[in-house]
């Protein structure tokens, strides 16, 4: 006589795995609050969040840092960037087995040897220095900020004014070194990645973008055509959207 074998019950199940927790990385002239909409959504469908304080010093420090605040987090990891901040998460997740994703967002994806000054100008269409000013930190280095009265049409052109005058004031500086600093090995080279594309983007033109999408072998891409390079204020929507596919 064979043996009954009762059906597995909703407490017996194996325990689903968990959410990967969302590390969030912010560019030059921004700071971790400019992710607040996206921290807001992802946090209503579940997601633990961590908005990194991206030091803006030097691109290997700034790394460092992140991949401490890496370290510390149990489980899978997806990791987005935006601008500069994928300078930084390209090298802080490298040899990372947790980080299971990359999101760049309106981001730089560097090669080996690659500065970001690089990647900016391998296109037409980057024309931020011209709003840019030098604060000289006596070192012989510089601390770049955009002047204020010209944030908004040069790097928020689709923010409302209101924000994008508050984004001014509390924008971070960032040294020029960290810019041109070249990258080492990159993590897209072993980890999936997704890449979101603005097309009004007077930062990293999107001739720039797509071919580093293209040279990256994205999983996904997504292209807004009108947004501009402060993306993730004015659509933190479709940049959660895409977050989410490379979580799942």
């Amino acid at each position: 006589m064979s043996a009954v074998v009762p059906s597995a019950t909703a407490d017996q199940r194996p325990p689903k795995s968990p959410k990967p927790t969302i590390v969030l990385v912010h560019g030059a002239f921004a700071e971790s609050a400019s992710w607040n909409g996206v921290v807001e959504r992802l946090k209503r469908k579940g997601y633990p969040v961590v908005a990194v304080a991206n030091p803006l010093r030097s691109l290997s420090g700034d790394a460092a840092y992140v991949r401490k605040v890496l370290g510390t987090i149990n489980g899978p990891v997806v990791i987005a960037g935006h601008s500069y901040g994928g300078m930084v998460l390209s090298n802080a997740a490298t040899g990372n087995p947790n980080v299971k994703g990359l999101v760049y967002i309106a981001s730089f994806a560097p090669e080996s040897g690659e500065s970001t000054f690089d990647l900016a100008n391998k296109y037409p269409g980057n024309v931020l220095g011209e709003a840019l000013d030098k604060i000289d930190l006596g070192d012989g280095d510089h601390d770049l900020v955009i002047q204020q009265d010209k944030f908004r049409s040069y790097f928020a052109a689709d923010v409302d004014r209101e924000t994008a005058e508050l984004a001014a004031a509390t924008q971070r500086p960032v040294r020029e070194a960290a810019l041109a600093e070249a990258s080492g090995e990159p993590a897209w080279h072993d980890v999936p990645s997704w890449f979101l594309l603005t097309g009004k983007d007077r930062t990293i033109p999107l001739q720039a973008q797509k071919f580093m999408a293209e040279r990256a072998k994205a999983r996904g891409v997504v292209e807004l055509p009108r947004a501009s390079h402060a993306v993730a204020v004015s659509e933190p929507g479709a940049v959660t959207d895409l977050i989410i596919r490379a979580a799942r």
